[in-house]
């Protein structure tokens, strides 16, 4: 069997973007020196660094919004050495460079080195297991992982907890007790919130709330407006008709000028 992929489905949902920005904005730095960058430092939200620190580049990540499970999981700092890490090292040396030469082309660049080093320094957390109680401590487990993954890749299934524990392989009770542990609420709770989250993406684009609603397991419309109110403290409706009007925008941009309609 092959080895399932604990980023790829919940990184999918959300644009992950990396972009020069000024020091005070950044949350992702290269430290060291030109000749040997040491280390990466990501943090949660901005912060200034102690002036003793060798700053090589700092840039801006973006998560594609707060709703992106993967914001909350992180520390709020992640240091990363890159002495033993020689690929993220040569990335980190590469990002660098290209930010110095400010060549043409290279705001894409950096977001793909930057998104590149994004996720490895996300793989590295996993793999090294101390992480404390979050998402990312249950897709370092292995048994968890499973049941996360299938959440993340099959929201609109009908789980239940003994389904989940099944994908897990654990009996109900210790599949629920070891993922409180990990991720500090039960699994039916993340499935919801998980849920939820898809839901303001799809309603935000624009679907009907019947459609959603029936997706993600909702036995009516108005039970997923009570439970999308209690999560997000709004209405489904008001997300939809927050960003009508750019949609809108955008549609007349595309179309000819044909002039008045007769």
């Amino acid at each position: 069997m092959s080895r399932i992929d604990r980023l790829s489905a919940l990184m999918a949902r959300f644009e992950l973007s990396v972009e020069p920005c000024a020091q005070d904005h950044a949350n992702l730095w290269i430290l060291g020196t030109a000749e040997d960058p040491h280390s990466l430092l990501l943090t949660r939200n901005s912060a200034p660094l102690a002036p003793s620190q060798n700053v090589l580049a700092f840039a801006r990540v973006t998560w594609g919004g707060d709703d992106n499970p993967l914001l909350s999981a992180l520390p709020g700092e992640v240091h990363h050495a890159l002495a033993k890490d020689p690929e993220m090292k040569a990335i980190s040396a590469l990002f660098v460079a290209e930010l110095a030469a400010n060549r043409c082309g290279v705001a894409s660049v950096l977001n793909r080195l930057g998104e590149v080093l994004i996720v490895r320094l996300m793989r590295a957390q996993i793999e090294a297991g101390s992480i404390g109680s979050s998402l990312l401590a249950a897709l370092a487990d292995p048994r968890l992982s499973r049941a996360v993954v299938a959440i993340h890749d099959r929201p609109d299934h009908a789980w239940r907890l003994e389904s989940l524990a099944d994908e897990a392989g654990l009996s109900p009770s210790r599949f629920s007790d070891l993922f409180r542990q990990k991720v500090g609420q039960t699994p039916l709770a993340y499935l919801r919130r998980w849920r939820l989250i898809l839901a303001k993406q799809d309603i935000a684009r624009g679907e009907r709330i019947q459609r959603v609603a029936a997706r993600y397991c909702y036995g009516s419309p108005e039970a997923l407006s009570r439970a999308f109110t209690a999560q997000f403290g709004c209405a489904p409706r008001s997300v939809r008709s927050s960003v009508q009007p750019s949609v809108r925008a955008a549609i007349k941009n595309a179309l000819p000028d044909t002039g008045p309609v007769p």
